[in-house]
């Protein structure tokens, strides 16, 4: 066998094993998805959706839950992204390369993939405490901000080098300044990427529990937030909460919270996949 046809058998062995780790994946986490479906779907009602939580399994409802996530997903939205996308833009457009750059290039990556645990106890001293936000959902939104942040800028940075230098030059040449190049080429042109990057940030940010358990967030919270200052509750915490009670109704109870996590997280991303689809339309 000479190197030519080894080389093809090998990409064919690791062609093939790469479809059988892809599929042994997609059938665990179909088994683990029908599990949950077939203990929780006969669960979900609209008393089970507007009720108040209860230390009765069968009277558990997810309302205080759902506003706490979908108050603190739009919080994180509202301080995550701007900052994020605009560090990205700095970073990329703006800033010289020198030493301290590089410096801050590789803590950022770096930031990426720190535990989120950390966030929590920096969050817990910064917002919580010298702030005197308390466990509120301010806090939390802050909190899961400064987790998400390095996902953005990075994958803003990276969208933004995905841009061909040429049509910046084309910019250029016409007589168009930094500012209007980035804003009605770069920008466009990047914009699917920085979208699929604040995607894979939330996505990851709703099904976060251990930096919300550290800021405070609380696993049974009888009213509704009225304000960013309101102690909070949200669905990962109130699954976790559930999962440790030794009731077989709570353990249905947090399948039934899983369905709904999974199809917020669904909506979001196809909320976000259909602008993202739709502006890369305009463009073409």
């Amino acid at each position: 066998m000479n190197n030519l046809q080894k080389n093809r058998f090998i990409d064919q062995v690791f062609k093939i094993l790469g479809i059988l780790f892809t599929m042994l994946g997609i059938f665990i986490l179909g088994v683990l998805i029908y599990n949950i479906l077939k203990v929780g779907v006969t669960r979900i009602n609209w008393d089970f959706l507007t009720s108040l939580p209860s230390r009765r399994p069968e009277k558990a409802g997810i309302y205080t839950a759902i506003i706490g996530t979908l108050d603190l997903m739009l919080l994180t939205i509202i301080f995550a992204i701007p900052i994020g996308v605009g560090a990205g833009i700095y970073l990329e457009e703006y800033a010289k390369k020198s030493k301290f750059s590089s410096l801050l290039e590789i803590n950022i990556s770096n930031l990426a993939g720190v535990p989120s645990i950390i966030y929590g106890l920096l969050g817990l001293g910064i917002f919580v405490r010298f702030f005197g936000f308390g466990g509120s959902i301010l806090s939390g939104s802050l909190t899961l901000s400064l987790l998400i942040l390095p996902i953005i800028i990075v994958a803003t940075r990276e969208a933004i080098k995905a841009v061909p230098h040429s049509l910046k030059e084309a910019s250029y040449g016409l007589g168009a300044s930094k500012w209007q190049t980035i804003k009605n080429v770069v920008l466009p042109s990047s914009f699917g990427g920085i979208l699929t990057g604040i995607i894979l940030s939330l996505s990851r940010a709703i099904g976060e529990t251990a930096p919300l358990i550290v800021v405070g967030a609380m696993a049974y919270v009888p009213f509704v937030p009225h304000s960013v200052f309101d102690t909070f509750s949200v669905l990962p915490m109130q699954i976790f909460s559930w999962t440790t009670r030794p009731q077989q109704g709570f353990a249905i109870a947090a399948s039934a919270a899983i369905i709904i996590l999974l199809i917020i997280t669904f909506v979001m991303n196809g909320i976000a996949v259909y602008f993202r689809n739709k502006w890369q339309k305009k463009l073409k």
